[in-house]
């Protein structure tokens, strides 16, 4: 099956996809660093350097999927918040890519914020416009004019393309990611082909992880950490252990534990030695300050972080259980958002960090993937009844 990514950044999502058993047919994507990190990874011919509103989707053929992550400052929890007016709101565009494709499903992905009260309505028209991508707006009809008729539909007509639209708010850590990463999952599959789509169950846990380190201490025995060397129960947290043993009992919750720090860089050298591992380079002048601590070596790791005016160090450091930090170097950022080892990011760090920082993880997107290609191919033998839409935003 076909996949087209837009907004494709450096391509974690993409790699998800590929990994699940999608072919790309193109990539659409603005950023000439993360376009060069796409160039290094995939095939260079496929991908789009510049504006979606310049992508012609017309020359592309038969696509069953798009996927993607629209542009997210308008709705960041650090941004300005102001949603659909701000000119970095590429969510439209995305609603085009369905109306004119009508793919089989679609996939993207945005941060929490979009789930904020202040946006609702407009997270609201966002999904009724990708359930009915071709409910075009009446003449001189803004967005809220355009919500009314949509939460109307019901009463007028409509004989477009329907999607059955799912969101969900997901933690990546759920899902084996080692880090607590917070996104908003929005997925669609063409209402004709009568697939029934849930979100994979969430296959990793806190409780487990907890288990593992303050029950039984399979954890620390795992990592060769002799008895001195492991990090006491915090005092937070001895009401949730005496509440894990008496929920448990004598058997392990069933998930596995979420993965930390330091088993995502397991096996990786001290960049301080001689490795030569091109991207796994030391960089000096790590300091923590209130609210930005670096992430625990030991639990999973903080949100990887791309902010508008830089990278905020603070959350893409290493904390050791000395109190000792150390900024992570690409290589290990990458095993952080679980990219291959051999994937490589273009550009200096704090370049590679925003690229790292803005990307799907690529366990998550392989996930969602697989779980798509799974209910996609179950319905693969039905005729393909969508009707041609080739209306205008």
């Amino acid at each position: 099956m076909k996949s087209l990514e837009i907004f494709s950044g450096a391509g974690g999502l993409a790699k998800g996809l590929e990994l699940a058993g999608f072919q790309h047919s193109a990539f659409v994507e603005f950023n000439k660093h993360a376009c060069a990190s796409l160039c290094e990874n995939f095939d260079a011919g496929k991908v789009f350097f510049g504006d979606i509103k310049d992508f012609d989707l017309d020359t592309l053929g038969g696509v069953d999927i798009v996927a993607g992550g629209p542009p997210c400052q308008p709705f960041s929890l650090g941004g300005k918040h102001r949603a659909h007016q701000d000119g970095r709101d590429m969510f439209p565009y995305a609603i085009r890519a369905i109306e004119r494709l009508a793919p089989k499903a679609f996939v993207f992905e945005n941060v929490k914020g979009l789930l904020r009260q202040s946006f609702s309505d407009y997270f609201e028209y966002i999904i009724l416009r990708l359930t009915y991508p071709g409910f075009i707006a009446r003449p001189g009809a803004d967005w809220k004019d355009h919500l009314h008729d949509l939460r109307s539909i019901g009463a007028l007509p409509y004989a477009g393309t329907r999607y059955d639209v799912s969101f969900k708010l997901i933690n990546a850590a759920d899902y084996g990611v080692p880090q607590m990463r917070e996104r908003v999952v929005i997925v669609g599959v063409r209402a004709d082909l009568g697939a029934a789509w849930s979100f994979p169950a969430e296959t990793h846990s806190e409780d487990r992880l907890l288990w593992d380190m303050y029950v039984t201490g399979e954890y620390w025995e795992r990592h060769g950490i002799p008895a001195k060397a492991r990090a006491p129960i915090p005092v937070t947290l001895n009401e949730k252990i005496a509440r894990l043993k008496g929920k448990y009992g004598m058997f392990a919750p069933e998930q596995l534990p979420w993965r930390t720090v330091r088993d995502a860089l397991h096996g990786i050298p001290d960049p301080r030695s001689e490795h030569g591992i091109a991207d796994h380079i030391f960089r000096d002048g790590a300091r923590p300050y209130p609210g930005h601590t670096g992430s625990d070596i030991d639990w999973p790791a903080k949100t990887i972080k791309a902010g508008g005016h830089g990278v905020p160090g603070g959350e893409n450091m290493i904390r050791y259980s000395d109190g000792s930090v150390r900024y992570f170097t690409v290589c290990e950022a990458k095993r952080i958002q679980t990219f291959p080892d051999n994937f490589v990011i273009k550009g200096a760090w704090g370049e590679a960090m925003r690229q790292i920082g803005n990307a799907v993880p690529v366990l998550l997107g392989e996930t969602i993937g697989r779980e798509l290609m799974h209910q996609l191919s179950a319905r693969s033998g039905l005729a393909d009844t969508r009707p041609v839409c080739r209306a205008r935003i």
